[in-house]
């Protein structure tokens, strides 16, 4: 049986998995669990999300904030899985990270936290202020990544209008049916949005075009 010495000396670790929409898959990002316990940490829980890193109320991402213990390590695959929100937003998510006592392993942000606890004084301030330095840069960096993105888009929409190929966006079929079970079991409006991951508007617009169109199915069937 082992010791309580060597089960002080576990790590752990939460992982978050993460992609934009119902249509993408989370199977390209399943490694990064396996890389954690490679790495000799024990996983504690993984949390997937199929949401926009520009949300600040995706589901997942506060319950494993929530979940966040002292010395544990939050894994992502990169910091855009984690925030593609403005710079202050970002910097406020990261806040309600540090006082739970844990930190982040995100590839690309180099990790001073040993040093920082193994140094003091002047030597500690000036690692503390790099360390925070790089992580605004890689979150500025997602959040620069995101609307270079967006503004692409726009522009590809713009030239597909003048030209006449422009069809509108398709809508999220498996995220209507979603909803609509949620509602159809008798979840309320606020509750449906709040799991479904969108907004009331947006439910109450689901909810009224599956109305409509069932009113317009069973009109159809009992026409002679």
């Amino acid at each position: 049986m082992k010791n309580d010495s060597t089960l002080l000396t576990v790590r752990a670790a939460r992982v978050y998995l993460r992609v934009s929409t119902e249509e993408q898959d989370l199977t390209g990002q399943e490694a990064i669990v396996a890389g954690a316990r490679s790495a000799g940490y024990y996983v504690a829980a993984v949390y997937r999300e199929k949401a926009s890193g520009a949300r600040p109320d995706r589901p997942e991402l506060l319950r494993m904030v929530a979940d966040l213990q002292p010395g544990e390590v939050m894994v992502a695959e990169k910091i855009d899985r984690i925030s593609r929100l403005p710079l202050a937003e970002a910097e406020v998510l990261v806040a309600t990270i540090r006082p739970k006592g844990a930190r982040l392993a995100v590839p690309g942000i180099v990790d001073l936290t040993d040093l920082v606890a193994d140094s003091a004084g002047v030597a500690r301030i000036v690692l503390e202020a790099v360390q925070d330095m790089l992580l605004r840069v890689a979150l500025q960096t997602a959040r620069d990544d995101y609307e270079t993105r967006r503004e692409r888009q726009r522009e590809g929409i713009e030239i597909a209008k003048r030209a006449g190929r422009y069809a509108g966006r398709k809508p999220d079929l498996a995220h209507h049916r979603r909803i609509i079970g949620m509602r159809q079991a008798g979840m309320s409006i606020a509750k449906t949005a709040e799991l479904a991951g969108c907004s009331v508007a947006q439910v109450k617009r689901v909810t009224a075009m599956h109305r409509a169109k069932a009113a317009t199915i069973g009109q159809t069937s009992t026409d002679p």
